[in-house]
């Protein structure tokens, strides 16, 4: 089914995003999945070809162009080259709206040129040992004195974080009001006390850094506070839901990724004299995948439409992150199925696939969360 959103710019970006990929990225799969986190010379190539923040005003270094179907474009193309590690959609899908739409003239001139040039790398810092979808519980603080917030607490799970260079905190700066409580603090590094941890060790996306943070007494001054004071809780629920499609549209890529190499596999792998693709209950799978993925496609099409106009609600975004990665399991683990034996051997890409998909359905709001959400928005 041919796609409509498309117009001839965004297949011009698409192409640029695939060399890109291919020369800079895939060649590096290995080393990457060792070191357990990519180059700073893939983030600083990106930046030269224009493909971080765009968002970003003209005169601030980018292009000053709001349209989520370019990250829509890159995601699909990361995937389809089979990228590994190399964060984009933190400072793509996650970060703009937090340090175009809050910050002061003089925070843009300070932090923006490096975000889209690639030599500053972003994360954003939420989820903590103790709290992860609840993001009121968090026990992180930042209290002033003087001209200065001092940052105390620990944040886990962070995406970029062992490489960030600046990193947006969520902390409470009025602790006895609770949520209401909530600030937004970016935080450089080199900051005397903020320390990163061990690099997680996940079961997959090895080559994605993902780091545990701390903070002891790390002091910024307060022109480092992101929006108003007290307002994070509340900047965080309006952004979720354009990280929540980030994260559906990864989930509808990633799914396309491993049928495709699926589809050329059993199309090429003989089993008794025949291609296992003429399996009655092989070519079953693939035609009902194939639907799945098409389906799944156009929803995610429409809602991406739907944020560049303003109209896609949070219920919308949950239940299209929620939709979106429980099909990419249930399409990846049964492509898995497919290679028989082979599917479960690391040099098979598909296994790295179906390792790397699994958190899909976990981070942004685990899906659970998600279905609680839409089942508010129902009124019940």
């Amino acid at each position: 089914m041919r796609r409509q959103i498309f117009d001839e710019f965004h297949e011009e970006f698409r192409g640029l995003c695939r060399s890109f990929f291919e020369r800079e990225c895939v060649p590096h799969t290995e080393k990457w999945e060792a070191d357990g986190q990519v180059s700073r010379e893939a983030w600083l190539q990106a930046g030269r070809l224009g493909l971080l923040a765009w968002d970003v005003p003209e005169e601030f270094g980018g292009a000053g162009t709001t349209d989520f179907r370019l990250n829509a474009v890159q995601a699909e193309e990361f995937w389809a080259t089979g990228t590994v590690g190399i964060g984009l959609g933190i400072q793509n899908d996650v970060i703009p709206p937090y340090l175009i739409d809050l910050t002061t003239s003089e925070q843009k001139a300070r932090w923006l040129p490096g975000v889209v040039s690639g030599e500053t790398i972003t994360a954003i810092a939420i989820s903590e040992p103790g709290a992860g979808s609840d993001i009121r519980s968090i026990a992180t603080t930042a209290h002033r004195e003087g001209d200065e917030y001092v940052i105390h607490g620990s944040k886990t799970f962070i995406s970029n974080g062992f490489m960030a260079d600046l990193v947006v905190v969520a902390c409470k700066t009025r602790p006895e009001d609770g949520h209401r409580g909530i600030s937004l603090i970016a935080v450089e590094s080199g900051r005397p006390g903020f320390e990163r941890g061990r690099k997680l060790d996940k079961i997959g996306q090895h080559a994605r850094d993902t780091a545990e943070l701390s903070f002891q007494d790390v002091r910024v001054p307060v022109e480092n506070l992101i929006g108003e004071e007290g307002e994070g809780f509340y900047y965080m629920m309006r952004n979720l839901p354009r990280e929540r499609l980030g994260i559906a549209v990864h989930g509808a890529a990633a799914a396309q990724r491993a049928y495709q190499i699926t589809l050329d596999y059993a199309r090429n792998r003989e089993a008794f004299g025949t291609p296992i693709s003429n399996f009655q209950v092989n070519r079953h799978a693939l035609a009902e995948m194939h639907t799945k993925l098409q389906v799944l496609q156009t929803y995610l099409d429409q809602c991406t439409v739907a944020l560049n106009t303003g109209d896609l609600t949070a219920a919308e975004a949950a239940g299209a992150k929620w939709w979106s990665t429980e099909t990419q399991w249930e399409i990846i683990d049964r492509c898995l199925q497919m290679y028989g034996g082979y599917g479960y051997v690391n040099e098979y890409e598909i296994a790295r696939i179906w390792r790397d998909s699994r958190v899909q359905r976990i981070y942004g709001g685990t899906n659970e969360i998600m279905k609680d959400l839409i089942g508010r928005a129902l009124g019940c």
